[in-house]
């Protein structure tokens, strides 16, 4: 019985090493976070920082690979540092009460393309939590990957921006993230 249990332990702990992947971390300085909206029609943009979180990616074993990231959000640079300090108020991402914007995969499948693929996960804001999917790449590189994809949500799914009719509902994130 004894030979029994000890093979049993020792066959789960195998399965758990083969099904094991390196935990990533975000690098700050060579990872950035992007978003373009139009206001009064014409496209402006900004960046967050404060890039931190964990992923688990192997591309040969999308089952257990996991994005669960946070960027801070009075990071919020537009280049102007009225329109930031507006952008920190309740209205739009009231950073007193949110002080972070993240996301955390749900599921990670291959795409038809070499060296792409779809996440599916919550993107939470503002205390709203709403589901979003979009095609990325993974780029083996110095010992780590660089991640890139864009998506597009709707600012008022969110609660940010009131009911302002001169910034446009949609707009489009880019991210490029090298993770080691």
């Amino acid at each position: 019985m004894k030979k029994i249990f000890i093979l049993f332990v020792a066959s789960v702990v195998c399965a758990n090493l083969l099904n094991a992947q390196a935990i990533l971390l975000p690098v700050e300085k060579r990872s950035n976070v992007h978003f373009v909206i139009k206001n009064f029609g014409i496209k402006t943009g900004g960046d967050f920082t404060g890039l931190t979180g964990m992923i688990k990616f192997d591309p040969a074993k999308l089952a257990n690979a996991v994005f669960e990231v946070t960027v801070n959000a009075s990071s919020v640079d537009t280049d102007n540092s009225m329109r930031d300090d507006h952008l920190k108020k309740t209205e739009y991402f009231d950073v007193a009460t949110f002080k972070t914007i993240g996301f955390k995969s749900t599921k990670i499948t291959l795409s038809s393309t070499a060296g792409r693929f779809y996440v599916f996960g919550d993107l939470t804001m503002k205390g709203v939590t709403k589901p979003v999917e979009f095609a990325f790449g993974a780029t083996p590189k110095d010992g780590g990957y660089v991640f890139d994809g864009t998506f597009s949500i709707n600012r008022r799914d969110f609660g940010v921006g009131g009911k302002s009719i001169s910034i446009s509902d949609n707009l489009t994130v880019t991210l490029n993230v090298f993770a080691k």
